[in-house]
């Protein structure tokens, strides 16, 4: 193991907004692959189904084909939702570098609607830092984009 892999950290993006809109309506949307593909990137093979793996396509870099693969970890209908978030290259040193990380959403009811709570843990310093800056406006732009849809009552 080199001193860089030794002394590296592990950063967390961490989003915690409160929606006006039900639980169960926001469920729908982290749930339903059409709605997904509205207010992230449209999943290939996906279902709510702890164990399934699926994909989603971004912009590739160098080595990276744009691939990211996943693979649902935990599934508490209307509470929590997790799923592996996995791509990039070993050859790439900014944009799509190597990523090995997880999201999870959590969910709980308040009196203004739901706190939506996502975590996308696991980025590695400084091999991630790239996607880590990127990510990190990109998760809020989602969420926007997440109350946006939720709103139109899915």
């Amino acid at each position: 193991m080199s001193a860089a892999e030794l002394n590296a950290e592990t950063k967390d993006i961490v989003i915690d907004e409160v929606f006006p809109h039900a639980v169960e309506v926001i469920w729908k949307a982290l749930t339903s692959a059409q709605l997904i593909a509205r207010w992230l990137m449209p999943p290939t093979g996906f279902e709510a189904v702890e164990g399934n793996t699926f994909t989603f396509k971004t912009n590739p870099a160098g080595a990276w084909d744009g691939t990211i693969h996943c693979r649902v970890l935990e599934v508490v209908t209307n509470r929590r939702f997790s799923y592996a978030w996995k791509g990039g290259d070993e050859g790439n040193t900014a944009y799509g570098s190597a990523l090995d990380t997880v999201v999870t959403w959590s969910l709980t009811p308040v009196e203004a609607g739901t706190r939506v709570r996502v975590v996308h843990s696991g980025f590695v310093t400084p091999k991630n830092d790239a996607a880590y800056r990127n990510m990190s406006d990109g998760w809020v732009k989602v969420l926007q984009r997440l109350d946006a849809i939720s709103g139109e009552g899915t």
